[in-house]
């Protein structure tokens, strides 16, 4: 994976040991230990993710330093992904970093995989921030389909109505989340995304509930979990459907009493979130005691909102076509082209599998491939029907000259 990651740290030991870690995953790992240098680097390329170290001066625990970097991180013109790092498990911290634009939080010393986990998540926030939502950061589409999605996130937004969000891959169902944050009586505080699937069973438990010093082996400091992190704000529930049942059981009985018990704590602590969850598995699926509990859907489809795939809406290709073309043309300083006749038709003909994401990563290789006046479907990087047919038809053809070449009997003399 090409990435460019900056850990910002005072410890050099610390920042090593991450280094050696992602630049086995990731294309470009830099350390930095003396903020002052931040502005210098940053003049030389914006990173895509920052680890940001919240405490610089010794004894210094108020995160006052790191906080201020945030601040100049996110004042960029793109703006990084940014993963606060502190030593201290300092909850009221850890919300002021999430709402000052953190997207994400990790208490140190880290467990390799959730690093991992953060720094991945981290990217492809904001991947679909960089493509979903540049410049608009509005769900984007005018169809009828589309104008009734906006309307169902206007009516539910106000309420504190738990919602899952259902859509294939690609359809948008992180931004329809935001949306209903956005327009929410909670839109002051954070709204932090967990993708649930990526959560490994063995630490479902301390990621979400938060976990004691000395609880288990490798819990050298307090942690908070993601529901006291996101007090007073949303918990987006990405990927719910691929949960174990065992973790399933655990996430109902924290929603069901308001409360969760962090890994060696004597008591309970009240927990004040709004859920929207998120899946791509077919509703039937929802249904079926063997993939997900009734009681805990129940819990969390009050109210349902299904995004549509972009073959259901195809009037709105031609305006993401153009949205994404302009876009990727400014982006890389390519010139502007029109959409060729053919290709219009065959685009809009296209079933988009992926959905807009996959619409949005063909519009970036035609503007960084397309050399001719005009851009030609070639240029978008499809197998249209019509491609997959011709394909199809050619190699049976192909394949049937054979086989007869193979069975006539040799010429006679």
């Amino acid at each position: 994976m090409s990435a460019y990651i900056l850990i910002l740290d005072d410890d050099a030991d610390v920042a090593t040991a991450a280094q050696l870690l992602l630049r086995r995953r990731y294309g470009q790992v830099a350390t930095l230990c003396d903020p002052a240098g931040l502005p210098a680097l940053l003049a030389r390329g914006v990173p895509d993710v920052v680890l940001l170290d919240l405490n610089f001066t010794p004894g210094r625990i108020n995160g006052a330093e790191g906080l201020a970097l945030l601040d100049v991180l996110r004042a960029q013109a793109r703006p990084p992904a940014v993963i606060a790092m502190t030593a201290y498990a300092d909850v009221p911290l850890a919300v002021e970093a999430l709402k000052r634009g953190a997207g994400d939080f990790i208490t140190k010393p880290w467990d390799n995989a959730r690093l991992i986990a953060a720094v991945d998540q981290a990217l492809a926030r904001r991947e679909a921030v960089r493509g979903g939502a540049a410049g608009s950061p509005e769900l984007m589409g005018e169809s009828r389909a589309m104008r009734e999605l906006k309307a169902l996130i206007a009516s539910v937004a106000p309420t504190e109505a738990n919602v899952m969000v259902l859509g294939e891959n690609g359809v948008g169902k992180e931004l329809v989340a935001r949306a209903i944050h956005a327009a929410s009586r909670r839109a002051a505080g954070t709204l932090l995304a967990v993708d649930m699937g990526a959560l490994p069973e063995s630490t479902f438990e301390s990621e979400l509930f938060g976990h004691r010093k000395g609880s288990f082996t490798d819990a050298k400091a307090d942690r908070a979990g993601r529901f006291q992190a996101a007090r007073g704000g949303s918990l987006f529930l990405d990927e719910i459907g691929n949960m174990p049942l065992a973790a399933q059981a655990k996430l109902l009985t924290a929603l069901e009493r308001r409360e969760v018990t962090p890994i060696g704590a004597d008591k309970p602590e009240s927990i004040d979130v709004r859920i929207i969850s998120a899946t791509n598995l077919e509703e039937a699926r929802l249904f079926d005691p063997l993939v997900f509990r009734a009681d805990l859907l129940f819990r969390l489809n009050t109210i349902v909102i299904r995004v549509p795939p972009l073959r259901e809406r195809r009037e709105d290709v031609p305006l993401l076509l153009q949205h994404y073309l302009r876009m990727y043309e400014t982006q890389y300083e390519r010139p502007a082209r029109n959409v060729s006749a053919a290709a219009w038709d065959a685009l809009l003909r296209h079933d988009w599998p992926g959905n807009v994401r996959a619409l949005r990563h063909a519009c970036e290789r035609a503007a960084i491939l397309g050399q001719g006046v005009e851009y030609a479907i070639s240029d978008f990087g499809l197998v249209t029907a019509n491609a997959a047919l011709l394909a199809a038809a050619s190699a049976g053809a192909t394949g049937a000259a054979a086989h007869g070449a193979a069975g006539m009997p040799a010429p006679g003399p």
